[in-house]
């Protein structure tokens, strides 16, 4: 049988990459088979180089909440390109785009912006230790918080598709600067600031855990992360690079209503577009060079082009406000999912926040990483590749939250649908 394009792409990227892919997870290693190539994408679809279309719920990973391709965005950075891709100076719109944010998200009342999920982690826990002087951070098992050493311990994500619970080339030294505790656990958390309350900078935490596929904080959690870190004069520091203008416009904080000292974002925020932005309160922001002694720069930090994207995606959120359209339209989704599967004798349980869901083949409530990882990840490969067959793309990992754009509409979701059920019937009979 001929080859597909694909997968002739695949083997050539692999004399050139690591692995043949610029991400791990992109390498389809917890799926099999090969990685789609893509090379365009509409709205809710996209299509790989042999020119299959697929319904896309991968959404370059939550990222792309106006689906893609937006005419507004596209015409931004069109006319932002043409005047420059980058200067390496301040421009007026960075100011734009910040006021945007600042006045969706009142605890960011300086920031900073930088081009990735993982620069925005680093440079919020570097002013955490400067302005706390002290060194522990914790985190919580299944949580990612990009490839930034002192928190590629017990992550999620790509490590976690991969069973890699650490990496390699990480010191030890900065490992153990870090605690880890398990998600949604009230009295380890408890029990750590008890023993070593005075020596903890920063607690960094998904307010919606994503990384392990979607799992909501349990009541009373968040609230107590809050309430202990200030007690203990430790700060709290939210990982909104997902969450972020994706579950409502002012993020999961402006949801819970819980306002952290620090917060990251990423995704939303650039429109699709290398963007990423860290601030806080101004005391802890006026920290940051050239106010304050810690240093941190970036080439192309607010870049033009990027920041054109992310400025007309939440000026058309701020308009349209499309989030409980969002929420109901996922809720129908997934409730017609779980209805298939328990008509067909499939144990399933699928988890979800607003556009955020997870499908787990699990029998019991999934409420951290050690549930997570009772899930039957063989059928979720099965799963996924039955659904690719179909022309639906969900994210090739058992571990990741998949996602719903404005333009999934329900006539694409039926769409979905007729072939979700066709995957599960196969299952069932495997």
């Amino acid at each position: 049988m001929k080859a597909r394009k694909s997968e002739i792409l695949y083997r050539k990227a692999q004399e050139i990459f690591s692995g043949g892919v610029n991400s791990p997870v992109r390498s389809f290693k917890a799926v099999g088979g090969f990685p789609r190539f893509m090379s365009r994408g509409k709205g809710p679809w996209v299509w790989d180089a042999d020119g299959q279309r697929y319904i896309d719920f991968c959404n370059s990973w939550g990222a792309t909440i106006l689906g893609h391709s937006p005419t507004t965005v596209v015409s931004a950075v069109t006319r932002a390109a043409r005047r420059g891709l980058s200067f390496g100076t301040p421009t007026e719109m960075e100011s734009e785009l910040g006021h945007l944010i600042q006045k969706a998200l009142p605890s960011m009342a300086r920031m900073r912006f930088v081009s990735s999920g993982t620069e925005a982690v680093m440079s919020a826990i570097r002013v955490a230790r400067a302005a706390t002087q002290r060194e522990v951070l914790v985190k919580f098992s299944g949580c990612y918080h990009g490839h930034v050493d002192s928190l590629l311990v017990k992550a999620g994500s790509g490590a976690l598709t991969l069973s890699m619970a650490d990496s390699a080339g990480i010191p030890a030294s900065l490992a153990q600067r870090t605690r880890v505790l398990p998600y949604n656990d009230l009295e380890a958390i408890k029990d750590l600031f008890h023993r070593e309350g005075q020596s903890i900078a920063a607690v960094i935490v998904e307010p919606i855990a994503a990384n392990m596929g979607v799992i909501p904080p349990k009541q009373g959690f968040l609230e107590e992360l809050r309430s202990l870190t200030q007690l203990h004069g430790a700060l709290l520091i939210f990982d909104e690079v997902i969450t972020g203008f994706r579950v409502a416009y002012g993020g999961a904080q402006t949801l819970l209503k819980i306002t952290p000292d620090l917060t990251c974002l990423g995704k939303v925020v650039g429109g699709g577009m290398p963007l990423a932005v860290y601030g806080g309160r101004r005391d802890l922001m006026d920290w940051v060079a050239p106010m304050g002694p810690v240093y941190q720069a970036g080439t192309l930090s607010g870049n033009p082009v990027a920041v054109a994207a992310g400025l007309s995606t939440l000026s058309h959120l701020k308009k349209t406000s499309p989030y409980k359209a969002l929420d109901q339209m996922t809720a129908w989704f997934v409730k017609n999912i779980e209805e298939m599967a328990s008509e067909i004798g499939l144990s399933i349980r699928i988890n979800r926040v607003g556009s955020l869901w997870t499908l787990f083949f699990n029998n019991a409530p999934v409420v951290d990483l050690t549930s997570v990882q009772r899930s039957n990840t063989a059928h979720y490969t099965a799963f996924f590749q039955a659904l690719l067959d179909r022309g639906v793309y969900l994210p090739p990992s058992p571990f990741e939250a998949a996602f719903l754009s404005t333009t999934h509409s329900r006539a694409v979701l039926k769409k979905a649908l007729q072939s979700i059920e066709k995957a599960l019937k196969r299952l069932s009979l495997s």
